[in-house]
């Protein structure tokens, strides 16, 4: 077994494993792949261990990943901040985007998306912790957005995204993620049919699932250390 297969394999046990301990079923997790600076070949690797849903945050690598596995019938997230002048490749190319946080941007991938085309899936991003230095829309914003995303054509708003500020200590990161979900536990009280709370990375998704994640997002427990060159 590759090191990539070993990798995914331990996650998803720990996947497994974090869902039970919550009284949550098995399937309740979905698991993406960040395959951000990572080759093309690793994705393969990772496909081929029964890896589908791959996520990136920089389009031009994502792009030629995408253009390399083309072959591949993998689902692609973009979890990037989203520039307006990049909507329109990022409505033509990808299944899901984990990173709105403006009006704007979701008008702009709702009027580019492909009318052939299924809808695009949508999480608004929130900046939980409130840091300067993150993309996100703040909590007491998130409702009005999400109010005017659902009226939109072409794309599903599915739920909401979050990066908590980093944290070693479990109750700290529970925390945080308990706050995004009682946001979304709000939407859904207004009338917003959410089903997706995507949040929880490789050092504390184990906090995330305890607190309701339904898609974690995992790249250096599966690919290894990063080295960042941005494509």
């Amino acid at each position: 077994m590759s090191t990539i297969a070993s990798n995914l394999q331990a996650v998803r046990a720990e996947i497994t494993s974090s869902a039970a301990l919550a009284g949550r079923p098995d399937d309740a997790v979905h698991l993406l792949a960040v395959s951000k600076t990572f080759p093309a070949s690793q994705l393969r690797e990772a496909y081929q261990a029964g890896q589908i849903s791959f996520a990136e945050s920089y389009l031009q690598e994502a792009l030629n990943k995408i253009s390399d596995t083309a072959d591949l019938p993998i689902e692609w997230h973009f979890i990037g901040p989203v520039q307006s002048n990049k909507t329109r490749l990022i409505a033509e190319h990808f299944d899901w985007v984990h990173s709105v946080d403006r009006l704007k941007i979701a008008e702009r991938l709702s009027a580019q998306r492909p009318a052939c085309f299924p809808g695009l899936q949508l999480c608004v991003q929130v900046n939980i912790s409130g840091e300067a230095t993150k993309s996100g829309v703040s909590p007491c914003e998130v409702s009005e957005l999400a109010h005017a995303i659902v009226k939109l054509p072409n794309i599903t708003l599915r739920g909401l995204m979050a990066v908590p500020a980093p944290s070693d200590e479990m109750p700290v990161q529970r925390a945080a993620f308990q706050r995004v979900r009682q946001l979304y536990d709000q939407l859904n009280r207004e009338g917003l049919k959410l089903d997706t709370l995507s949040m929880g990375m490789s050092h504390d998704f184990r906090a995330a699932i305890a607190e309701g994640a339904t898609m974690v997002r995992v790249g250096s427990a599966i690919f290894g250390n990063r080295i960042y060159n941005k494509g």
